[in-house]
């Protein structure tokens, strides 16, 4: 499967934005998925994580409250709705297939099939 996200810009202290993980070949439904970002200087960290059925759904702390993850399977994207941004949320924004099963999936070693992320940029 490749995966490709799109959605991300330049948006205010407060903004919104909705991002996009499309995916083509394999079988999206049968996948779960997870939103991944990596900041200048910092290593990839997670975001959120979301399981092949969409009624599963865990988020960072750093993040709950503000973003919500989903998918439309019948249209192979899964989203990450993205409120309430604060300039710290500036980060390269990637998704992934969770490629190991054991574990919490919350670390980038769990995953794989890592699409081109898309920038967000938070203005102060």
């Amino acid at each position: 499967v490749q995966l490709q996200a799109s959605g991300g810009g330049l948006v205010q202290n407060g903004g919104s934005l909705r991002l996009s993980c499309a995916a083509s070949g394999g079988t999206f439904s049968t996948y779960d998925m997870g939103w991944f970002r990596q900041a200048p200087g910092l290593e990839r960290e997670f975001v959120a994580r979301i399981n092949s059925g969409g009624t599963r759904r865990n988020y960072a702390d750093s993040v709950k409250g503000r973003f919500t993850i989903s998918r439309d399977n019948s249209q192979n994207t899964m989203y990450l709705q993205m409120n309430s941004l604060k300039p710290e949320d500036t980060a390269v924004y990637s998704c992934a297939v969770r490629t190991r099963s054991r574990g919490l999936g919350e670390t980038r070693d769990e995953y794989g099939n890592w699409g081109q992320g898309t920038q967000v940029t938070v203005s102060s």
